[in-house]
């Protein structure tokens, strides 16, 4: 009887665990003091628990850029988990793309807390067939506009297991913003991406406006790295796109029925 009570107590306890779990991975030192910073426009304690993402998860994140979400994520998953980062392609010629692969190799590299990341090309089968549990994007819809868009979301979902989950985060496009006006300003419609998600087969569970952002109107003279962190303009009107803060952004899960 005692053992029956001792498991059912440890049952119901593994939800408070993973969410400690989560919340010490957020809170960790191992953090980059300036990516700390942006916890309170880009919300990752909720996003990430909205994506359902769990710390025994094989996750792949795509183009992580420097690593913002990466420093949590390494910190969260652990063994059987696993975490892919799946960067621009290592070959690319574009000078941009093979500083940025390189610098996040760097760090990779020299930081103990990435020891155990798996890094593949972006344009990659991301990992093999139906072997993830979920894969996550933050803010990088507006680089794939077009063809590419359609090879990655094709990728991810062959390399999903059925019921596995899509996470989006996207700066969000006024309904009916042109695919000209997308691809200049780095906003992009929810109906777009719903779209294009759903016709490589993925299902949309649920919408949050965890990343929202009421006082961003999308409209700005350089788009939206005219926004903090970017601040594209410098110090020209800074005080007042500071007061906007961070874009308004979708935030979309999807699952692989």
């Amino acid at each position: 009887m005692q053992k029956i009570i001792s498991f059912l107590f440890l049952f119901l306890l593994m939800p408070s665990l993973a969410s400690h779990d989560l919340e010490r991975a957020i809170s960790s030192e191992d953090r980059d003091p300036k990516n700390v910073m942006r916890d309170s426009e880009r919300h990752p304690y909720e996003t990430l628990t909205f994506f359902e993402i769990e710390s025994n998860m094989k996750v792949v994140e795509l183009s992580p850029g420097g690593g913002w979400y990466t420093e949590i994520l390494a910190n969260y998953i652990h063994k059987p988990g696993k975490l892919i980062a799946a960067h621009f392609d290592k070959n690319s010629k574009r000078a941009y793309f093979q500083r940025s692969r390189a610098n996040f190799e760097k760090k990779v590299s020299e930081k103990p807390l990435f020891k155990d990341i798996e890094i593949v090309d972006l344009s990659s089968n991301l990992a093999e067939q139906e072997s993830v549990d979920a894969v996550l994007t933050f803010r990088n819809l507006h680089n794939w506009l077009g063809p590419q868009m359609d090879l990655i979301f094709a990728n991810s979902y062959k390399a999903l297991k059925p019921g596995g989950l899509l996470g989006v985060v996207e700066h969000r496009a006024k309904p009916g913003t042109s695919m000209e006006v997308m691809k200049k300003s780095g906003y992009v419609t929810e109906e777009h991406a719903i779209e294009v998600a759903q016709k490589h087969g993925f299902t949309l569970v649920s919408k949050s406006e965890i990343n929202a952002n009421l006082k961003d109107t999308a409209n700005h003279p350089r788009g939206v790295w005219t926004l903090p962190p970017n601040l594209r303009l410098k110090d020209q009107d800074k005080e007042k796109y500071l007061e906007i803060g961070e874009s308004d952004r979708m935030t979309l899960l999807f699952r692989k029925i």
